[in-house]
């Protein structure tokens, strides 16, 4: 008779509620949610018009391992029906700009060029290196400072020249340890990975050809979803508005203190941040906390765009910018290019997404509660004239600041990681940590990270 305590309703709280349910070893769950909504960071605005906006992540890629995961989890909810796929060949998969709007990045080699060379180049000896660091000793500064300093803002909202390469690029990193070089690694394969076969749905991914899917009712129905089947289930209490002030450990697991009581578990799974974790665990675990707080975030600006007519000079998934070029935005994406889907029905409107601040909000925008919604939506809408050429004000716009939303993995990231888990391991506490702080920020990632904290009790 076992009961689960789940901390935190995001996408990853959710996916370990749902992996648990399918256990015949779980009694019980009971998912515990501080907001007065699940979803975490997957948030759709779906307008009474049809249109609908995304203030998270607002395409999902089927590849890999985790990408098939997700899939099987979508078919089971029964949502194959809704997904919109974007192909490879798609337009927005083919046009990815960097800085303002060059297909070809300002490179004074070609591309072939340095991949070629890279064979020859040694491999590095250290642990961990900073992304910057690694990519400029592979492929050449230039690539570093532009491109993947440009990627490395659009996906971590982050500093390439801090973030780790082991943690937020482990392939490329493996790639290098196992093969010497990225191309022969990427050509042979670096490694084993987990085994995920693929459901019908992923199995049509493949087929098509898929680079990323939404669903018709934006990224948000996926969470909804598996609240929906979470309450079905009979087995798992859904609390929401339920903020955890405290855990301690008792003589058969956990005693979880809310603002309005106190609740029992035998074993919790924490799909909290690290730092929000920290600061609700008993000093006996000071050696953890310490470690948890080590893990910092980065807050972004989502600001939403809609425009009436189609106003875009250009059609890709969006651009994005090096820090050198402009620190406060971080890059523009083109919703109505891949999603046209989500446009409002019956005459052209284009609607774009401007993400600002990351790693550099605080010196643009100095603190994130000082920062008003006016500043940051006038900030947002120069971006896309000034890119853009859009002269137009924009018929509908919303703000949306999303606090502390992604994780830094910064140098040695990988031994911190492997220090929580072996504390946790020694003291024996019953306790799995899953989320975005530790093993990947996407949202596959996090899902899969869901079903690997269920796995450490038996279950999916």
């Amino acid at each position: 008779m076992t009961t689960v305590a789940v901390l935190g309703g995001g996408i990853g709280g959710l996916a370990a509620s749902y992996y648990l349910c399918k256990s015949p070893q779980v009694t019980k769950v009971i998912l515990l949610e501080s907001s007065s909504r699940f979803g975490g960071w997957l948030q759709s605005t779906r307008r009474a018009d049809g249109a609908v906006f995304e203030h998270g992540p607002r395409g999902i890629r089927p590849a890999g391992a985790v990408g098939r995961n997700t899939l099987n989890m979508v078919d089971d909810l029964g949502l194959g029906g809704e997904i919109l796929p974007v192909t490879y060949s798609h337009v927005a998969s083919k046009n990815r700009y960097v800085g303002l709007l060059r297909t070809v990045p300002p490179f004074s080699r070609p591309l072939l060029l340095s991949l070629a060379t890279e064979i020859l180049v040694k491999k590095g000896k250290e642990e961990d290196e900073s992304i910057h660091s690694f990519v400029s000793r592979r492929l050449g500064k230039e690539l570093a400072d532009i491109a993947v300093d440009s990627l490395c803002r659009g996906v971590f909202a982050g500093d390439c020249r801090k973030l780790s390469v082991r943690s937020c690029f482990p392939v490329l990193f493996s790639a290098e340890q196992r093969r010497g070089s990225l191309t022969l690694g990427m050509l042979l394969a670096s490694g084993p990975g987990p085994v995920v076969p693929p459901g019908p749905l992923a199995q049509r991914s493949i087929e098509e050809s898929w680079a990323q899917w939404s669903l018709s009712r934006g990224v948000e129905s996926l969470p909804e979803a598996i609240a929906e089947y979470l309450q079905r289930s009979g087995r798992v209490e859904l609390h929401r508005e339920a903020d955890v002030q405290h855990i301690s450990p008792s003589a058969s697991g956990w005693k979880i203190s809310l603002e309005d009581g106190v609740m029992s578990a035998d074993h919790i799974i924490s799909a909290l941040p690290a730092k929000v974790l920290a600061s609700l665990l008993p000093s006996s675990c000071q050696p953890l906390v310490q470690l948890l707080q080590g893990v910092s975030t980065v807050t972004v600006a989502v600001v939403n765009l809609e425009y009436e007519g189609s106003v875009l000079p250009v059609a890709g998934f969006g651009h994005l910018l090096p820090s050198s070029e402009d620190r406060g935005v971080l890059g523009v994406v083109y919703d109505s290019v891949p999603f046209p889907q989500h446009n409002r029905p019956g005459g052209p409107t284009t609607r774009l997404t401007v993400m600002m601040g990351g790693a550099w909000f605080q010196e643009v925008f100095g603190a994130p509660e000082a920062a008003t919604e006016e500043r940051l939506l006038a900030r947002a809408a120069e971006a896309v004239r000034s890119h853009l050429g859009v002269s137009t004000a924009p018929r509908w716009s919303r703000v949306t600041l999303q606090r502390d939303c992604i994780p830094q993995y910064h140098l040695g990231h990988h031994r911190r990681v492997e220090a929580i888990r072996r504390f946790i391991g020694e003291e024996r506490l019953p306790l799995a940590v899953a989320g975005a702080s530790y093993d990947g920020v996407s949202v596959n990632d996090v899902i899969f990270s869901g079903r690997t904290a269920a796995q450490t009790l038996g279950a999916a």
